[in-house]
């Protein structure tokens, strides 16, 4: 018999599921057709693995915010020697 694979959008259901309480994990294992033990064991790992879901996001979104203000402000330096080589070559630039 073929081991099922499930995704992690379903396993996340079914472990928020299991966190609400409002079913049992007899209840939610025979809604979602998994056995009581894979639902206890994706909600054991929702709840050990939730606090570094919210810090790895922090940390990808400080470094992505980082990369984008080094490339703006490159930019910025790059324009502004333009603007100073055509201000001297028209004849502005006192």
């Amino acid at each position: 018999m073929k081991r099922k694979r499930f995704s992690q959008e379903f396993k996340a259901k079914v472990a928020i599921a299991a966190i609400k309480g409002q079913q049992t994990a007899n209840e939610i294992a025979s809604e979602y057709e998994v056995h009581v033990t894979q639902v206890n064991t994706w909600k054991k790992q929702l709840l050990a693995n939730a606090g570094e879901l919210f810090g790895q996001n922090g940390k990808k979104q400080q470094a992505d915010h980082e990369q984008q203000t080094g490339k703006l402000y490159e930019e910025i330096g790059r324009l502004k020697v333009e603007v100073d080589w055509l201000k001297k070559k028209t004849g502005h630039l006192g």
